[in-house]
């Protein structure tokens, strides 16, 4: 049996693709370890410095599978609280998507609802193909929504719009997915997304890595620090990244008119 989740490494580059695509790449138990697994080993894999998230078939990811939660309804014997912790740790994933040291990019190629469009936002860029589909699609399949997406979303696309996103569960196409903002680009078909996509990564690791996650990191403390508190955490970044030998890589091939070649130190 094929894996529900492919993990492909080329040159800087990582790239996972949900592969489920009978089910519409939908979160099964089994895609959702799978998936953490692969998120795991690209945050650790210092060889690493861009990772994409795609879909096969026609879906990015449909979102929870409910043939699979109707057939669990009211089986078992855990109680809501261990449920509830079940949960959480499956959640896990969209946390590393965005705290992880590598910038992640969502390609979606396909249909991406409740909690698939949960994992996009939760990535640093988004692009899609003209023919996707999205839904925030909690409220239809009567929940009211995991893997973070209330928090994303609504620092994407801004509170209002999240909350009519997850209210009114419209359903929306690549043309206004991008008007919206929630993806910065939209492609004519899925080859040139994914084609779009590696020029995009291949883009970020030709940069001076440390400075990249230093970046990311500065705009994730953004979020939640006072303005004097993300100060202190830029002063602190800047300084260790001006330190670094890619810095002063960075700073010789600029004076010498040629492609800087970086180390990661």
């Amino acid at each position: 049996m094929s894996s529900t989740v492919l993990y492909e490494q080329d040159g800087r580059v990582a790239t996972i693709t949900l592969n489920r695509p009978e089910r519409m790449n939908t979160m099964g138990e089994d895609l959702n370890e799978r998936m953490m697994e692969s998120l795991q080993r690209a945050a650790d894999d210092e060889d690493v410095w861009a990772v994409v998230v795609t879909g096969a078939g026609r879906a990015f990811c449909a979102g929870g599978d409910l043939g699979a939660m109707k057939e669990r309804h009211g089986t078992g014997e855990a109680s809501p609280r261990a449920k509830v912790e079940h949960l959480r740790q499956r959640m896990r994933s969209s946390q590393l998507l965005r705290d992880m040291p590598k910038v992640t990019i969502a390609a979606i190629n396909g249909a991406c609802a409740g909690a698939g469009l949960s994992w996009a936002c939760a990535c640093d860029l988004r692009y899609a193909a003209a023919g996707a589909k999205f839904n925030v699609a909690f409220r239809d399949a009567g929940l009211s929504g995991d893997f973070g997406g209330t928090w994303t979303l609504s620092r994407i696309v801004g509170p209002a719009k999240a909350r009519e996103l997850y209210l009114l569960s419209p359903r929306f196409d690549a043309a206004e997915a991008e008007r919206i903002g929630l993806v910065s680009k939209t492609l004519p078909d899925v080859d040139s997304l994914m084609a779009h996509v590696r020029d995009v990564a291949d883009q970020l690791v030709r940069a001076a890595p440390i400075a990249v996650r230093n970046i990311k990191a500065n705009l994730n403390d953004a979020l939640r620090l006072s303005f004097g508190e993300l100060l202190d955490r830029e002063a602190e970044r800047h300084v260790a990244a001006s330190l670094t030998e890619d810095h002063l890589e960075a700073a010789s091939a600029f004076l010498e008119k040629r492609q800087p070649d970086f180390k990661n130190r």
